[in-house]
This record gives C-alpha cells, structure tokens and sequence, in this order.
C-alpha cells in the first residue's frame, strides 16, 4: 500500500474529524511511525480510536467525503470504512467508566479499560500531517497483550518488531516525557 497515500488518508481524517468537533487518535503501525517520526514498514491500513458517541456524526461525514461503509466487527465495537480508493480505515469505539479510563465500547468485552493512558500522548507529526497517536507504553501492552485478552489472535513478527522500536524509542533521553516530545523533522521514506 502507497504510504503518500495513506499519509494523506490520514491527514482528510484528521481534517474531518476537526470539522466536526470530533477528536480521534492514531493507533496502530501508523501511531508508532507518527511517533517515531518515520515510515518504518509498509501498512496495510489505518487504524484510529473514535468515542463511541462520535461515531456516527464522524462515520457521516466521512460518508460525505466518498467513504463507503465495510463490514466488520459490531457497529457498537468498531466502524470499518474504505475510501473511494479502497484503503481500509477503522475506528475502535471506546466509552470511559466513572473514573474516567477509556473501556471497550461494545461487543464481547464491552467494558473492558484500555490502559489509562491510551489517550493522553500528545499530537505527533509525520511529514506535513499531526495527528493524536494512542500512547506509545499503552501501544505496547495492546500489542503485547491481544492474543491473551482474545485467545486466537496471532502473535505477529510486525507486533514484536513494533514493541522493540518502541521501547528503544522510549529510552531515548529526548523522550523522557510526552510533553518533552519534539515533532522530528521528516524524513524521505520509501516503505
């Protein structure tokens, strides 16, 4: 899949959900290379979270903007949609519980918290387009932690090179903090 594009997929979204008062966060390979500040695989496609009470003014606008609806999991768990082009987006729904913590929206596991702090990193740039990423220590325990939370899911090699990048990434000293987080300049990428 041409990353430019996907790049650019990204940056309607991001446009999008702005427009509409929605907040939305990168998840994902694509959250890891926002991050780090680089392409650093191919992606084959584009995984956001959305509130779950967003979903449907957001899934309308994007309706209005040539996506077209893609089956998938619950309605209530996750919103799957593809452009005119065909790149697959999705949007995992989460609600919060009384303490405020991110949870499941729907399906199997409604309820469920997401780590607490899967949504309080703050927007990274890659290129010419930010955008809000889930967390990266939360990105890992997701990637870490699937195939035991749903016995069957895979573990994947990308999922443990992803951690592994991560987790040096996390070390840097610029990385101390998510507010001492610089934006690096972009880099020419050819996945």
């Amino acid at each position: 899949m041409d990353s430019r594009r996907q790049l650019d997929v990204i940056a309607e979204i991001v446009r999008v959900a702005a427009a509409t008062g929605i907040d939305v966060w990168l998840r994902g390979g694509w959250a890891m290379d926002f991050f780090l500040g680089e392409v650093t695989r191919p992606h084959r496609d584009i995984d956001f979270f959305c509130a779950a009470d967003d979903a449907a003014p957001l899934v309308s606008a994007l309706h209005e903007n040539g996506y077209r609806d893609d089956p998938g999991p619950p309605p209530e768990q996750q919103r799957d949609l593809l452009t005119a082009d065909g790149i697959e987006v999705s949007f995992a729904l989460f609600g919060r519980d009384t303490d405020g913590c991110p949870t499941v929206a729907g399906g199997p596991y409604a309820g469920a918290r997401w780590p607490a702090d899967l949504l309080t990193w703050q927007p990274c740039r890659l290129g010419n387009v930010t955008c809000r990423i889930v967390g990266p220590r939360a990105q890992i325990e997701i990637k870490e932690m699937m195939p035991v939370w749903v016995p069957g899911a895979p573990r994947r090699d990308k999922d443990a090179w992803d951690v592994a990048r991560l987790r040096a990434a996390l070390l840097s000293p610029r990385l101390t903090s998510p507010t001492a987080r610089q934006a690096p300049a972009p880099r020419p990428a050819t996945p």
